[in-house]
C-alpha cells in the first residue's frame, strides 16, 4: 500500500472536483447501482494517471453532456474497493489507471491503461466526451 501522505493529495485532484472517493466494496456496489450514468476512475499514483488521466477525465466534464455520478477508488491503496470495481469491469483485466462508465449498472465504455498511457489530457477527454454524448 501507498502512503497516505503521497495518495491523499491524488484523491483530491479528484475530488475537489466532485467525484465521491469509494473506499469499502459496498460503497462501490451500491455507486455502479445506481440508476442512470456513473463514471469510476480508478486512480493510480503513476506518471499516465498525473499526466493524462486525472487531467482528462476533469476536462471532459466541461462539455454539455456528463454522468450523472462521479466515483473514485485508488489503486494500491483502497485494495478492496479497488477489488470490487474490477468485478463490474470485467472482462478488462486489471488496470491502473482506468475509466469506467455506466449505465443502469451495465458497463457500457472503459477505458484501459493502454488507451491513456503516452494520450494527452485532451485525447481522454475527447474519448469520453464521446461516451457521455452516447450514454448520458
Amino acid at each position: 500500500m501507498y502512503p497516505e501522505d503521497l495518495v491523499m493529495p491524488m484523491k483530491a485532484e479528484l475530488t475537489d472536483k466532485g467525484f465521491q472517493d469509494l473506499t469499502t466494496p459496498e460503497e462501490v456496489s451500491s455507486a455502479i447501482k445506481k440508476e442512470g450514468t456513473t463514471l469510476v476512475m480508478v486512480n493510480s499514483v503513476c506518471g499516465c494517471a498525473a499526466g493524462a488521466a486525472r487531467p482528462g477525465v476533469v476536462f471532459s466534464l466541461t462539455g454539455d453532456k456528463k454522468p450523472d455520478h462521479l466515483v473514485t477508488v485508488f489503486a494500491g491503496y483502497d485494495g478492496d474497493a479497488v477489488a470490487e470495481a474490477r468485478k463490474y469491469m470485467a472482462p478488462f483485466p486489471p488496470s491502473s489507471p482506468s475509466i469506467a462508465l455506466f449505465k443502469d449498472g451495465e458497463l457500457v465504455h472503459m477505458l484501459e491503461r493502454h488507451h491513456i498511457e503516452g494520450n494527452p489530457a485532451g485525447a481522454i477527454a475527447a474519448n469520453l466526451q464521446a461516451a457521455y454524448n452516447e450514454y448520458c
